[in-house]
């Protein structure tokens, strides 16, 4: 099964399906043009009505993972930078972390400590 969905989970089950396959293809395990699961296959897989998956490629493809042609199905777009624009998220939204963590008294010295005990870095 590609993706699961958590029942306890309080996100909508095409969100869950979406994130899901977004997670796939930044990851690389769905490639470039490679085609998607069926809608009804993967409804039946996931045990859920194929109006949900088909909500949840809709986002994928306006969010522009993937791609689909009529009567054949859809596919992975390729990536055209989107890895590139996640790394740049995460490194903002780090940066932001750190100036919060120094206006409220850590020092960089405190938190890279706090890096090397969990593990995350070896310097």
């Amino acid at each position: 099964m590609l993706v699961n969905i958590d029942y306890h989970d309080s996100r909508p089950i095409y969100e869950q399906i979406s994130e899901g396959f977004k997670k796939l293809i930044l990851s690389g395990v769905l490639t470039a043009d490679e085609q998607m699961p069926s809608v009804r296959s993967l409804a039946m897989e996931l045990s859920t009505n194929p109006n949900t998956v088909q909500k949840a490629f809709g986002e994928l493809e306006r969010e522009g993972f993937i791609y689909s042609i009529k009567g054949r199905g859809s596919f992975v777009k390729a990536d055209s930078g989107r890895v590139d624009i996640r790394k740049t998220r995460i490194l903002e939204a780090i940066d932001a972390l750190i100036r919060e963590a120094e206006e409220i008294g850590i020092t960089r010295e405190t938190i890279l400590n706090s890096l090397r005990e969990s593990g995350v870095t070896d310097k």
